[in-house]
């Protein structure tokens, strides 16, 4: 039987609950003494909200991913905060199309493959933790780049950016160069707040299928659609 809980959460996911779990004992044999009733019950109320937000943030919902090869979709839950036009030299070596997704604290976290692609490298960088929410936070934050290639024509370069946030202050990448990975596939996560965005080529075969403020899921929400025109050539 599946669990819902994905393996990127460890150790918190038993370091956490079992500290919390703990507090709310201690809590419930000490209320007893020297605490009024109802100050016992909201102290255990409020640890097991706690508790029940820690193990849904490492939640691993099922993920139905689309069929359609022309599509790119989601990397990230979250919400779009920002679609530019940007000069992203380093990799697609041109104007690229930069679409950037806020993870709040309660968004699954876990990052999945836009597209079936090949990883041709990876670049961590160390930053700042500024807001995720502030797109400027792409640049100055502490980051992971995924350079990745699509499998399907046109071979795309395209970069999937994890961020880390104000409160996360950890990005996990379960990946290395070299490594083929299929559209939907989970290959890490940021944890407690977050951004992820993804650079595509500026081109005229390409139509951007979001909006700023759109609500996407990783894995299943259609970010970029090609034009099946394009890839017949």
């Amino acid at each position: 039987m599946r669990i819902p809980i994905t393996k990127y959460g460890l150790p918190q996911i038993v370091v956490f609950p079992t500290i919390l779990i703990v507090l709310m004992v201690i809590a419930l044999l000490l209320g007893k003494k020297f605490l009024p009733i109802w100050t016992t019950v909201t102290i255990e109320v409020i640890l097991l909200i706690i508790l029940i937000w820690v193990l849904s943030f490492f939640r691993d919902p099922f993920r139905a991913i689309p069929t359609d090869k022309n599509l790119l979709i989601a990397p990230a839950d979250g919400k779009v905060t920002d679609i530019e036009i940007v000069d992203e030299n380093k990799f697609i070596q041109g104007k690229a199309l930069r679409i950037g997704i806020f993870l709040s604290i309660f968004n699954v976290h876990i990052n999945r493959a836009p597209c079936d692609c090949t990883i041709e490298k990876i670049t961590y960088k160390k930053g700042k933790f500024k807001n995720a929410m502030d797109p400027q936070s792409g640049q100055v934050n502490e980051s992971n780049d995924l350079y990745i290639t699509r499998t399907q024509s046109p071979q795309d370069k395209l970069i999937v950016r994890q961020i880390s946030g104000a409160i996360a202050r950890h990005i996990i990448c379960e990946t290395a160069p070299g490594q083929k990975l299929t559209a939907g596939q989970k290959f890490g996560m940021i944890k407690f707040g977050s951004r992820t965005e993804l650079y595509i080529p500026q081109s005229d075969y390409t139509q951007c299928r979001v909006k700023i403020g759109d609500k996407v899921k990783a894995g299943l929400t259609p970010m970029v659609k090609y034009n099946s025109t394009k890839q017949d050539q």
